[in-house]
């Protein structure tokens, strides 16, 4: 090695304004900082870092390659490990047969070829390559920040805090045993493992022509995580059928199933969704912690006022409440928070879902199979039959449903369900729509929560920002003009998004004699809409939105992405 730095240091001084008192330095500094020789002619500015590479490939006979046009293959990222690649600032990029090809940005550091080939057990042939260009091609190769290969993080996990428990005693311990002889199941557990640290609502595995992409729901976004390599996306979704009691012979039609997971002493479901497409299957895995659940109402993040609504609405000894909202609003998670507040030794419960989400001891939960003839309707029909107290159905889809519903509700029961409309008051004339009788609908109904779920700003980041002016006259008359604006920075806390945790936004239209008035009338939902927010009995989602804006839980942008300023 001596003898190349001497090489490189004749090199050199042969260039202008270069001489030995220069290069001495640069030794010296290169002590100091403990860094490459090559980095600190850099740093001390002798030489480019591009005519640094021509003097090296001119010098040491070694060829170069530009990596901006260079397309790597993901298999790649078995042979050498992010950690290795970023140590020593090198990225492989062919092998074949007992040869591996790396880019090396200092050719002077035996210790890298020497650990490579020790790792590895193949010649390595070294091609060379700006360090700048190697470390944009590891971020984008192996993925930046906490991304990387999936074989390089399942060497770290810990599958002793963690099992899945919804498979035969003997089958869940021989994968605990065995994981360290099992790529694919460390695979499948790291997966599942880090969407429970991240605090992820959903997993997407997502096949690709070259790769399966892996990606979390985060509070209601979608990020990139990691990707698995093609050769290993059957196993993955073998694995992952076997955990789910799915079929793994079928691969050309849907399939769903669930697992249950326990982590440091806490269940949580899996409810797993498999669709076909042009490049493999599709994997959707649904988080359901039914801890969510039992931390009441009052941790949803309800405004007082919506709170104090919905407890006087859950009161009434018999009656309908809808909650309302588009897919991924929380409509489940509300329903199923107030099922729990009122689940007693004392009372019937039973739900009717597709599919049935949370498994929640002291309830009967019924679920949907309409191959077979139990759809909503049917089973309302027979759950009818078992004296309930509560009634909660997953989804009003059609009028012969509908109807069941209302009919159960005016005999005594208190009917919970959900519907798809985009404001509370829109799920009056929805039901209409489904020709059920105006005036069962008015006589039924006891409130309607329509919400969404905003962001909060994570808050330990959180900062107060100035607004633009011409941002500001959006919300002209509906802020004090003395509010004050916060947006969170980004730090490790909400991996750099500014926001961690969501809350319920929520528009609560109870029924009252002017209101069934109107409807039995046959007025529209705007109608309706505009007597209650006139007589200040209701609070539209823009309404409850600015309140929670003027308070600094979200930011603007926030706001303006959930609800619209009508």
């Amino acid at each position: 090695m001596a003898n190349v730095r001497e090489r490189i240091i004749d090199a050199l001084l042969l260039l202008p304004g270069i001489d030995r008192q220069v290069v001495d330095a640069a030794l010296t500094f290169q002590r100091e900082r403990n860094i490459s020789f090559s980095e600190a002619v850099v740093q001390k500015e002798l030489i480019s870092e591009k005519d640094l590479v021509l003097l090296l490939v001119r010098e040491l006979k070694i060829p170069s390659v530009d990596l901006r046009r260079f397309k790597l293959d993901p298999r790649l990222k078995e042979e050498v490990s992010e950690r290795l690649a970023r140590q020593y600032v090198l990225i492989p990029i062919a092998t074949l047969g007992t040869s591996l090809t790396v880019a090396l940005g200092d050719p002077l550091n035996v210790f890298a070829l020497d650990d490579l080939r020790d790792l590895t057990g193949k010649k390595i042939d070294v091609v060379m390559a700006a360090p700048s260009q190697i470390r944009e091609a590891i971020d984008r190769f192996y993925g930046a920040g906490d991304q990387g290969s999936v074989s390089e993080l399942s060497k770290n996990i810990d599958v002793g805090d963690f099992e899945i428990i919804t498979e035969s005693k003997d089958e869940a311990s021989a994968d605990i045993d065995g994981s360290e002889q099992a790529p694919v199941i460390r695979m499948v557990n790291l997966v599942l493992k880090e969407a429970l640290r991240q605090r992820a609502s959903d997993v997407h595995m997502e096949p690709t022509e070259g790769n399966m992409r892996i990606r979390y729901r985060v509070d209601g976004i979608l990020i990139d995580v990691l990707e698995i390599p093609r050769e290993s996306q059957n196993a993955v979704l073998v694995r992952i059928k076997i955990i789910s009691r799915m079929d793994i012979t079928v691969t050309q039609i849907p399939q769903d199933g669930r697992f249950k997971m326990r982590m440091l002493g806490k269940e949580v479901d899996f409810r797993v969704s498999i669709l076909p497409t042009s490049h493999g299957s599709k994997i959707v895995m649904r988080l359901l912690d039914k801890s969510n659940l039992s931390v009441g109402l009052g941790q949803l993040g309800l405004s007082d006022h919506s709170l104090k609504l919905i407890e006087e609405g859950i009161a009434k000894p018999f009656g309908m409440i809808l909650v309302t909202g588009p897919t991924g609003s929380g409509k489940s998670t509300t329903l199923y928070s107030i099922i729990n507040k009122l689940n007693s030794i004392d009372k019937n419960i039973i739900t009717v879902e597709d599919p049935v989400e949370y498994l929640v001891d002291g309830l009967t939960q019924i679920e949907v199979r309409a191959d077979i003839g139990l759809t909503f309707a049917a089973a309302l029909r027979s759950i009818l039959r078992q004296s309930p107290d509560i009634v909660m159905v997953g989804e009003i889809r059609d009028n012969e449903t509908a109807d069941i519903a209302i009919k159960a509700s005016l005999t005594g029961q208190l009917v919970f369900s959900t519907l798809h409309t985009n404001d509370a008051a829109g799920a009056l004339t929805r039901l209409v729509d489904m020709d059920v009788e105006p005036f069962l609908v008015a006589s039924s109904l006891v409130l309607v929560c329509a919400q969404r779920l905003a962001r909060k700003i994570c808050p330990h980041c959180k900062h107060e920002i100035e607004v633009p002016p011409e941002v500001l006259a959006r919300f002209a008359g509906s802020l004090d003009p003395k509010t004050r604006f916060y947006a969170g920075a980004g730090c490790d806390h909400c991996r750099h998004t500014g926001y961690r945790g969501r809350f319920a936004v929520t528009e609560i239209l109870v029924m009252d004699d002017a209101v069934r008035e109107m409807l039995l009338q046959g007025k529209s939902s705007d109608d309706i809409k505009d007597y209650a927010r006139g007589q200040k009995t209701l609070r539209v989602l823009w309404d409850d939105a600015l309140e929670r804006l003027a308070q600094g839980q979200t930011t603007i942008e926030e706001v303006l992405r959930i609800v619209s300023d009508e």
